[in-house]
């Protein structure tokens, strides 16, 4: 058995130091968001920093979802995210399986999705042509436009070339189309990269804010996102289209509405990473990764 040497060890217990320091500065924030939502009125206005409640309440949530705006919001929030992740998907598997292969007009093609990933038109330009589109208070407004991630793709396109050649011809001697080849071969042997492109749009849809900001003026079609930020502004003072708006004052504190508006629209994304989690440095690599 090989026995480690005292530099290695002591490299070894200095770096998982160093890196347990890190995860429990990255996770102070959230626990203090955690138990800042479950404590008291007293305790939240009496506190600048809780970590461990002293007493725990649930009237933050028993508030937020006494009217169905939040729970409205986080269904299309659950909606947007759902098939968002599949029309992304979807779009960049049919641009991606194609160029990995050779077709006609691939170089031309490659040459326009990488001038995509150094110039933008800009957020007049896009606004426009969302709205010439007749895509303005509409959900295709946060999907159409950003359906394909050109880096994704060109990930996905390089995970494509690796996939063994031999699966494909033999397919292809028994008469598989490539429709039929893409959906019985290639898919199933490109899973790992699939789970984590579609975490990846997953929380992109999840976390979108600006674009719903933009393009959605109905507030019953808000995402949480945008909700979220009308519940800061109005616990700020300032002038927001939040429903609670009128008893906010007099339930439970602002800064507890806020952190359990953040629970409620965090943990959901949340509970998902962990069964991707082991995908990612496989599906990722497996694509960056020649040889």
């Amino acid at each position: 058995m090989h026995k480690r040497s005292v530099a290695g060890t002591i490299f070894d217990i200095g770096n998982i130091t160093v890196l347990a320091v890190i995860a429990l500065l990255t996770l102070f924030p959230f626990l203090h968001i955690v138990a800042g939502s479950l404590a008291s009125a007293k305790e939240v206005l009496a506190s600048k920093f809780i970590l461990f409640p002293k007493e725990f309440s649930l009237e933050a949530y028993r508030f937020i979802f006494s009217e169905n705006t939040l729970l409205r919001s986080l269904l299309i929030t659950i909606y947007i995210t759902v098939v968002g992740t599949l029309i992304n998907m979807a779009m960049t598997l049919l641009m991606a399986y194609p160029l990995s292969r050779n077709v006609k007009g691939k170089r031309t093609i490659m040459l326009l999705v990488v001038f995509t990933l150094l110039f933008s038109g800009g957020i007049i330009p896009s606004f426009l042509v969302v709205k010439s589109l007749g895509l303005l208070n509409t959900y295709g407004s946060l999907w159409l436009p950003g359906a394909i991630n050109s880096f994704y793709m060109i990930i996905l396109i390089n995970f494509f070339k690796q996939l063994p050649v031999e699966f494909e011809e033999s397919a292809k001697m028994d008469g598989c189309n490539d429709p039929l080849l893409l959906w019985k071969i290639v898919i199933p042997l490109s899973l790992p990269a699939m789970a984590t492109f579609s975490l990846f749009y997953s929380v992109s849809h999840w976390n979108t804010f600006f674009s719903a900001l933009l393009y959605i003026n109905d507030s019953h079609k808000w995402p949480i996102q945008i909700l979220l930020r009308q519940i800061v502004i109005m616990s700020s003072g300032g002038i927001g289209d939040a429903s609670f708006a009128a008893e906010a004052s007099y339930v439970v504190p602002p800064q507890t509405v806020k952190m359990a508006v953040i629970v409620v629209a965090t943990l959901p994304i949340i509970m998902i990473y962990p069964f991707l989690q082991k995908h990612f440095a496989k599906g990722v690599l497996l694509g960056s990764i020649k040889g």
